[in-house]
This record gives C-alpha cells, sequence and structure tokens, in this order.
C-alpha cells in the first residue's frame, strides 16, 4: 500500500484518518498539525511519502501554500486534498494538488482515490536502472 503524510490542524481527526488508513494496509510515516510542519516534514523525509493528505484550514500556513511548496520542492509529490472547503476546489489544481476531495465524504471514496493516485503516480514514474 501506501506510504502517507497526513495534514491536519484537528487532533481527532489525524488520529480517525491514521486508524481509517492503517487498517486499509496504508502506513502513516508521519504527521503534520499546520502546512508549515508538513513543509518541513516532507522535505526530511527519506524515503519521500507516496501522497500527502492535506486539509486546506490550518493556522500558521494553509494547505494551498504548503502545496505549493511541497510541489516546487518534489514536482512528483502527489497531494490530496481534504477539505470541506469548496472555495479551494478550482484552486487545488493550479498549485499542483493530484484531486480534491469534499468533506463529509465516503470512506471507500477516500480509500480509492489514495489508491488510484498512488497507482497513477507508480505508473509515471521512469523505470528504474538496471
Amino acid at each position: 500500500m501506501a506510504r502517507i503524510l497526513l495534514v491536519d490542524d484537528e487532533p481527532y481527526i489525524q488520529a480517525l484518518y491514521g486508524d481509517i488508513l492503517v487498517r486499509a494496509g496504508h502506513d502513516v510515516v508521519d504527521t503534520a498539525y499546520n502546512g508549515e510542519e508538513a513543509v518541513l516534514k516532507y522535505e526530511l523525509a527519506d524515503p519521500k511519502p507516496e501522497l500527502v493528505l492535506m486539509d486546506h484550514r490550518m493556522p500558521i500556513k494553509n494547505g494551498l501554500d504548503a502545496t505549493r511548496e511541497i510541489r516546487q520542492m518534489d514536482p512528483s509529490a502527489v497531494v490530496l486534498f481534504v477539505s470541506a472547503d469548496q472555495t479551494v476546489r478550482e484552486k487545488v489544481a493550479g498549485v499542483g494538488a493530484a484531486g480534491f476531495i469534499e468533506k463529509p465524504f465516503n470512506l471507500v471514496t477516500l480509500l480509492e482515490t489514495i489508491e488510484a493516485l498512488v497507482a497513477a503516480a507508480k505508473l509515471a514514474q521512469p523505470p528504474a536502472p538496471g
């Protein structure tokens, strides 16, 4: 399954998403409570997470700004926005996010979207030398 960086400023949301993702076979490699922390944790991660699950409205740095910075650092980064803020739906593609899911959402939709985005990213990677 996928290595995921989970970004949300609400501890109970992090715990809920983390539990769901782990039960589905994913590995939550780290969490961040704001966009600034997300950018730093992504930069330091080795190996990089295969997907960043990103909230929008957070203190210090919002999800759009964090996504823009992560994608500038790593254009192959896969960021999935999960937000109740419909006003950012059109903006997420402009900062390089791979997708958007509106809260509240169906858990099957979340898991299927994650799996589709990770599979597409793996297909887009050049083959390993050798």
